[in-house]
Formats: C-alpha cells, structure tokens, sequence
C-alpha cells in the first residue's frame, strides 16, 4: 500500500510540473487544435457553418485569390530566412569571436550588441520607421550630410528597398541574440585546444575552419533552427512598419500577416474568414514543424562528421 503513496519528492515535482503543463495545454495545445478544427468548416463571419472538409486547404494553394498571394508571401518568407542566415547570423559570428578573443573595449561591446534584443519589437519598428522616413528620417539626413545625397530614398516606399530595409532592421534587432549563443559557445572551447593549433599556423581563417567553427557546431544548430521558425512567423516588424496589408504593393507581404488579414479582416477590405484563415494557418505550422525537424536532424549529423 506504502508503494502506492506518492512520496514528498514526487509531489514536489508534480506541484512543479503541473501550473507549467496546465499553461501549455490551455494557451497552446488548445489554440492549435481549435485552429485545425476551425479549417473544415465553411464561417460566415462569426458563425460556424458547414462542414466543408479539405475544401479550405485547397481553395489557400490552388484557387484565387488566395494562391498568388499565398505564393508571394511565401518567397517573401523564404528570401527573409535566408538573407537573414547570411547576414544576421554570419555578423553575429564574426561579434561573437571578436568578443570572444578579447578585442578593444570587448566588456562594453558585449553589453552594446545585446541591448537591442531586449527592446519591443514594437518600440524598435516605430524607432526604425522613424529613422527611415524619407522627410526626416536620420538615415537619409546622415547620407545628405557626408554628400551621398543620391542615395537618399524612401526606403519604406519602394519595392526595391521594402523588404532589404525590414530584414536590416531585424538583423540589428536580434542580432546579439546569436552572437550571445556563440560567444558561449566559444568559451566553452578547452584553452589546451586553442593553443595547440595556435603553434601549428598564425592564420586565423585555419583556426576558425578547423577548430573553432566544428566545436560551436551544436550552438549553430540551435541557431539556424531558431532562426528558421522564427522567418516564418514572421508577423510584428512588417506589420509595425509596413501595415497590415505588406505594403508597397504586398512586397512585404509574409505568411503570418496574410493569415491575420484571412482570419480577422482587413480593415479596407472586408471581414474575417476564419475556414481559410485556420487552413493557412495549419499549413503553416505543419510545414514549419515538419522542415524544422529535418533541419534538426539533418544539422546534428553535420555536427558528427565535423
């Protein structure tokens, strides 16, 4: 019968694990299987309708209007995660073996490239949008006073710069974050390692290639992966900076803003449709889960032959 009580320590734990699963289950699990439920049924605004089946998922792929847009969002996602892999994460390396190796004012700097992570994302967009104005804005003004007054722009105006402008934004917004994940990393470097390959060449790309960049590995994995999920729910710069509807002329379109434009109504275009709302957005996560996870395991095997 005594093997049967719960002992103090299980129920600690219990008591520990319990508040935190309950969270999980009522803001997480719930949403996302209330979404899926969501996306076979035809909604009339508010109201529920018919049971429609598939029917949603394949008007948001294959019908009009929702394939072309769905398709541009898409690229936009795309062309957000892999600029971001080149240039977020790329800097953030080469600060974090800057940092790592103890360069000038290393202390200070390791406080000044992380202090934009803790910022809002809101506060860093409106920040930005000001400083991008083309009237005002500090950037154009700073490119008229060193006498590049040709490249000023409205950066925010134009397809051409919209989107670059938006993905700079968020590398300088997050990029401390990485940067934090490979100094770490680094550090954790045995010092014997370092030295030894230190009398073997001067060269630092040799140490980076051979030594430095295999042993991070595991934390590159965390990033990159991080990185992934979180270009494809991208949804609070573009919609701070550029609105609702991905502007100029959807070149700032992505998933998560088209998803809320689908689900909740788009001020200058109609109401909300929950059926293909819920349909993208269960395609969304489907596609983010399943890639993230071969990403995953396709990285850690990576990590064993480096």
């Amino acid at each position: 019968m005594n093997r049967l009580m719960p002992t103090p320590r299980g129920l600690w734990i219990t008591c520990l694990i319990l508040p935190a699963l309950a969270v999980m289950l009522l803001f997480v699990a719930y949403p996302i299987v209330s979404a899926l439920a969501y996306a076979f049924y035809h909604w009339n605004g508010m109201a529920r309708g018919e049971f429609v089946g598939f029917q949603n998922f394949y008007d948001v792929l294959f019908t009009e209007p929702y394939k072309s847009t769905v398709q541009n969002a898409f690229i936009n996602n795309v062309i957000v995660f892999v600029t971001l892999m080149v240039v977020q994460n790329g800097a953030a390396f080469i600060l974090a073996y800057a940092l790592w190796r103890e360069f000038p004012l290393a202390r200070f700097h390791r406080i000044a490239v992380f202090l934009p992570v803790v910022l809002s994302t809101v506060i860093v967009g409106y920040l930005w949008k000001l400083f991008l104005n083309p009237l005002f804005g500090i950037v154009n003004q700073t490119l008229k006073a060193v006498g590049l007054a040709g490249l000023a722009q409205p950066w925010l105006g134009q397809s051409d710069t919209a989107l670059a402008s938006l993905i700079l934004v968020n590398a300088w917004h997050w990029v401390g974050f990485p940067t934090l994940i490979f100094l770490a990393a680094m550090q954790r470097i045995p010092g014997e390692i370092y030295d030894a390959v230190r009398m073997e060449t001067e060269s630092e790309w040799v140490k980076i290639r051979k030594i430095i960049w295999p042993l991070v590995a595991p934390a590159a994995t965390i990033v990159f992966v991080l990185q992934f999920i979180g270009s494809f729910n991208w949804f609070e710069l573009p919609y701070v900076m550029e609105g609702m509807s991905g502007s100029p002329y959807g070149n700032t379109d992505v998933l998560a803003l088209y998803f809320y434009r689908l689900a909740f109504g788009n001020p200058g275009a109609g109401s909300s449709d929950f059926g293909h709302g819920s349909a993208l957005a269960a395609l969304v996560f489907i596609f983010i889960t399943v890639f993230a996870t071969a990403m995953t395991l396709y990285l850690r095997r990576r990590e064993i032959e480096l």
